[in-house]
């Protein structure tokens, strides 16, 4: 699955299925799942073998086109009462990340809007499914290029630090965070990459440094307790990372440590972006305090492996995002440009007229 410049995708349509890159083996084990039905997708998801907001609705999209498959009916009534159904499932997988909900949406709209037979829903959905998935590739490197003019111009080389993966692994490829990062050693104004770990998962050092690996960028992975260190030593230049939901104001959930890696930013003088695709700005949310933060299971907290860290009777709290506020924010980075957070809203009115 890479061109010749290795370049990774992670959800491709391939011999009538899904294929994903199983990102739960990585990095010892370069691996794929093969998807042929809508449940298998909702597990999938689920169980982060595919994820990053991103990559969440491209594999989603897929999902709604595998479960409208399996419909069995030519009445158009009792196959949109089922498909909904499917929605439903797919819905309940990640309830942070708003491009899953927003790709199902877009389905669901075309399938409605589609006239003729039952089969023409179907073919309307697969088309729109892979033209989500090849938009997406096209937004990130539109982002990378957008997130290049906006970087700290006073130096020529820059070391960037980023939290958690928003590669192509999180995409449809090329990456959000990643493909600035991308963008800036193309054109030659990256001298290296610092990856927080990104506990409890471990993104940063099992997929960022893999990712920077395979295309001979230079990484250095570090802790999540050390970045403010790294900071006060002048060894970085700025901060980028992703996002999975970002509200109206501005205010943007990303993976847990994102709010106070904003704030250690926000200490040194170092400006800290955030890039994501415009489907990741929820207009139906005016702040941060109405994203729905997921949980998760606490073993990925208390055992690696089979090693058990913790004695009995801790209790524990897992929650996979944080939300950082507008104002620790110099500018969310998009596929139409860099916007201060303030900025969003009129945006948004723009888009209507």
């Amino acid at each position: 699955m890479f061109s010749q410049t290795n370049q990774v995708y992670p959800v491709i349509w391939h011999n009538d299925s899904v294929s994903l890159i199983d990102q739960t083996r990585l990095p010892s084990e370069y691996a794929f799942v093969e998807i042929s039905r809508s449940e298998d997708m909702a597990v999938a998801i689920k169980t982060m073998i595919v994820r990053g907001a991103p990559a969440i609705g491209v594999a989603a999209a897929y999902g709604m086109y595998l479960g409208a498959r399996e419909i069995h009916t030519n009445n158009r009534d009792e196959f949109l009462h089922h498909l909904e159904n499917v929605a439903d499932m797919l819905r309940c997988t990640r309830p942070t990340a708003v491009n899953l909900f927003w790709a199902i949406s877009r389905m669901i709209k075309v399938a409605y809007e589609t006239l003729g037979s039952v089969g023409d829903i179907k073919k309307a959905l697969f088309q729109t499914a892979q033209t989500i998935n090849a938009e997406d590739l096209q937004t990130c490197q539109a982002i990378g290029d957008n997130g290049l003019k906006v970087l700290p111009t006073r130096l020529e080389q820059l070391t960037l630090l980023t939290h958690c993966n928003a590669g192509a692994l999180a995409t449809a490829g090329y990456g959000t965070a990643l493909g600035v990062v991308r963008s800036a050693w193309r054109e030659g104004r990256l001298t290296r990459v610092f990856a927080d770990e990104t506990r409890p998962r471990l993104q940063g050092a099992k997929l960022t440094t893999w990712e920077c690996v395979q295309e001979g960028i230079p990484v250095t992975l570090i802790t999540d307790s050390m970045a403010a260190h790294c900071m006060k030593q002048g060894m970085i230049d700025a901060v980028i990372v992703g996002a999975d939901r970002i509200a109206a104001n501005g205010d943007t959930a990303n993976k847990i440590g994102t709010y106070s890696l904003a704030l250690v930013s926000k200490a040194h003088h170092i400006p800290f972006f955030v890039a994501a695709p415009l489907s990741t700005v929820d207009f139906s949310l005016s702040d941060g305090s109405q994203i729905p933060i997921e949980e998760r299971d606490p073993t990925e907290i208390y055992q690696v492996g089979e090693t058990i860290l913790t004695p009995a009777g801790v209790e524990f709290y897992n929650p996979a995002f944080d939300v950082t506020p507008a104002e620790l924010i110099t500018a969310i980075i998009t596929e139409n440009g860099a916007f201060a957070p303030g900025e969003l809203k009129q945006l948004q009115l723009k888009q209507m007229v």
